[in-house]
């Protein structure tokens, strides 16, 4: 098993996820982002996913196309997803992409969780 890429923690029924790569760009590292999400969100059977980007730089389409399976997956259990601490360039690929139409998306991670449905 190689090192985590994430930082994962449960609080009050929602599975923070955070990043420890500044870039996520590689390839492989957003496959094991995928599945290690993946395997957060099958644990759950209303999975509570809110990700952090607050330490993220920079973010490949392929971490986007990875984002977009992770959210279906999330979706098709009835589950909720949200994104926070996102920097002002990433965001802009967000808006561009209409991502941010797809996502909900908020500026710090003590707004995302206040927008979970208790």
């Amino acid at each position: 098993m190689s090192e985590s890429r994430l930082r994962v923690s449960d609080s009050d029924g929602v599975t923070l996820v955070e990043f420890v790569d500044r870039n996520i760009l590689d390839e492989a590292n957003i496959q094991a982002i995928n599945e290690e999400i993946t395997s957060e969100i099958e644990k759950s059977d209303t999975p509570k996913l809110l990700i952090s980007f607050s330490n993220v730089d920079h973010l490949s389409s392929a971490a986007l196309g990875a984002l977009i399976t992770i959210n279906n997956k999330i979706k098709e259990k009835s589950g909720e997803l949200h994104l926070a601490n996102i920097d002002p360039q990433i965001y802009e690929v967000f808006m561009i992409t209409r991502l941010n139409k797809l996502f909900n998306i908020h500026d710090t991670t003590d707004d995302a969780r206040g927008a979970f449905a208790s």
